[in-house]
């Protein structure tokens, strides 16, 4: 096969549904639909003379032939992203390039980005849509995802991984959590929440409004709640999911990557800003709390 023939999209979409063994969530991470996925499937597994999944009862599994290629594509895709940071090498080591969903840049992470560049007045800021994920087609340095753990890129946590209850009467439903009772129920009209909002903010602002209640995470209520309007809290849980800082390999190494990973980690420990170091006086071995690392 020739090198410039190489299926590099169908590929991609393979290594997504090899990780996920969905099409669905595949889809929902290269934001394409499921048919989408699936026709791309069909047409690697018909210039490669190869099945690549089998459906079973429990689900989509892979074929021994599709596991016998896979951990060479996965290394051939870090190698295209090192080439990739290497070519960009020559851009400003002070801009950063983050995704982070609206209400927790709102919340959380604008005023401790404040902070960093108070000490760091060279650097700039490019803030995108928190649902972007493709790291090399947005040029992203980090992005910020409610999940519970890094997955397949380098993370560091956020602060604690908690619910907090928020408001009172009926729930306010949002895609990050169903309304109680409603997750294996959402074809019962009856059952779906009197409310529902597209993201944890608007589902805070509709329970500090009198709407209904809502879980969401705390790190959002505690950013987006007033001190004169905490009675709106009800109760704390911990959490499966919270939030997290993600990059992969290629930028995680990147040593801004890691001052500012290590400020906003710090911060959220301690609830302070870092004082007194600029990106390039922070250590290239320092390792962020809750950092999972694959060095």
């Amino acid at each position: 096969m020739k090198r410039t023939h190489l299926p590099l999209n169908a590929l991609r979409v393979f290594d997504a549904a090899a990780r996920h063994l969905s099409f669905t969530r595949a889809a929902d991470e290269l934001a394409v639909t499921p048919a989408a996925v699936g026709q791309q499937i069909r047409a690697l597994e018909d210039l490669l003379g190869v099945v690549l999944f089998r459906r079973t009862s429990k689900g989509l599994e892979l074929t021994d032939e599709a596991g016998a290629g896979l951990a060479a594509l996965r290394t051939g895709f870090l190698h295209f992203e090192d080439a990739v940071q290497a070519m960009q090498a020559g851009q400003s080591s002070h801009v950063y390039t983050i995704a982070a969903p609206r209400e927790f840049f709102a919340a959380w992470l604008a005023p401790r980005l404040a902070a960093f560049r108070a000490d760091n007045p060279q650097v700039r800021y490019v803030i995108v849509d928190g649902e972007l994920t493709d790291f090399t087609e947005a040029n992203l340095d980090l992005a910020v995802r409610w999940t519970d753990g890094p997955g397949e890129l380098e993370g560091a946590a956020l602060g604690a991984a908690e619910w907090v209850e928020v408001g009172q009467g009926d729930w306010i439903g949002w895609p990050g959590d169903p309304a109680p009772g409603t997750e294996d129920d959402q074809d019962n009209e009856e059952a779906k929440p009197p409310i529902a909002v597209s993201d944890a903010g608007q589902a805070i602002a509709a329970a500090r409004s009198g709407l209904g209640r809502a879980r969401v995470p705390g790190l959002l209520a505690r950013g987006l709640i007033s001190e004169n309007d905490r009675d709106v809290i009800q109760t704390t849980t911990p959490c499966r999911r919270g939030y997290w800082l993600v990059a992969p390999l290629p930028q995680w190494r990147q040593k801004k990557v890691k001052a500012l990973v290590g400020a906003l980690t710090e911060q959220a420990l301690t609830g302070q800003a870092l004082t007194g170091q600029t990106p390039a006086d922070q250590s290239l071995d320092q390792v962020p709390a809750g950092h999972t690392s694959a060095d």
